[in-house]
């Protein structure tokens, strides 16, 4: 089969042909991979950004595939130890000692993909296989991320999105759905503030040209100056949500934050808000730009990746 890699020592992707991987448990499945989607992540791992992996690496970790017995699957990919305390409370992707596809493990750039668990499994029901395989991560990411902030929003309740790129569509179109918030985006871009403005969001701005403060902000990007912007906008006894993967730092206590804010991160999902938001998917339209290249290119989705050239999401096919 094809399978996607990197090798020792390279950030540029390998088109190798390898076995087929094999089930040698009840446990364990083997799915034929309808698509996968290209995360930001991806990149950070193709820096070696996220420490020294095994290596060669198959990449990919927004999954979906078919199986004999369930037909069109997505794939739970934040693989924990399974035995942690965290694992037991179905916080795989918190795991200390986290394998995760694509990441950690042997992912879905490839033809067929090993999942070593059938809990990782779930059915897609009538969803695309194709256009909603970024739901794996990104759909994930941001649905936990509104989960976390659900509690602090209500009527006459303001929220901001910061960052309109993939996620932050995502969490606009949740907030709408789910809360009685008003929704506010920030971005300095107007085209994807545009964007924002037709997914839901009451306004969109510079954050630069907002005016504060909000109950809970949700920053998708968590570069120095999105995060100053998050605690400059927060309201007292808000929430603020790191969930970007850029590096920013703030400093925190008396003076720095609001009084009696909360700031926290938010990691990916756990295996309970897949199994939602799967259902939510399933109930209402979510919407995001999919853009569909073949497993062949995924060199090229890299490369626009990192320079930006995308609207919404890169999907590969194989």
């Amino acid at each position: 089969m094809l399978a996607v890699r990197l090798h020792e020592g390279d950030q540029t992707l390998h088109f190798d042909e390898i076995e087929i991987p094999v089930a040698t448990s009840d446990d364990e499945v083997v799915i034929k991979v309808s698509s996968c989607g290209v995360c930001f992540s991806d990149i950070h791992v193709a820096n070696g950004e996220f420490g020294e992996k095994p290596r060669p690496m198959t990449l990919g970790h927004e999954v979906t595939g078919w199986t004999e017995e369930h037909g069109n699957v997505f794939v739970y990919t934040p693989w924990g130890c399974g035995a942690c305390r965290f694992c037991l409370a179905g916080t795989e992707m918190i795991c200390p000692d986290s394998h995760e596809a694509g990441l950690f493990d042997q992912g879905g750039y490839a033809e067929y993909m090993l999942v070593p668990h059938r809990r990782y499994i779930f059915p897609l029901g009538d969803l695309d296989p194709i256009d909603s395989a970024p739901l794996g991560c990104g759909g994930l990411t941001a649905f936990r991320a509104v989960r976390h902030a659900l509690p602090f929003l209500g009527k006459g309740k303001r929220v901001l999105v910061l960052g309109a790129g993939g996620l932050g569509q995502y969490a606009v179109q949740y907030l709408a759905l789910l809360s009685d918030a008003e929704v506010h985006v920030g971005d300095p871009d107007p085209a994807k503030c545009a964007t924002a403005k037709e997914l839901g969001a009451t306004e969109a701005a510079n954050p630069a040209d907002l005016v504060g403060p909000y109950a809970a902000v949700l920053d998708f990007v968590a570069a120095q100056q999105s995060l100053e912007d998050g605690a400059r906008l927060l309201d007292r006894t808000g929430l603020l949500i790191a969930i970007g993967l850029h590096g920013g730092r703030i400093p925190f206590g008396f003076g720095a934050v609001p009084m009696e804010s909360r700031l926290m991160t938010s990691v990916w999902g756990s295996l309970a808000d897949f199994g939602d938001l799967i259902a939510l998917a399933q109930k209402e339209p979510i919407r995001h730009v999919v853009e569909r290249l073949p497993l062949s290119q995924a060199q090229v989705a890299h490369d626009r990746l990192r320079v930006g050239d995308v609207k919404g999401r890169f999907v590969l096919v194989p």
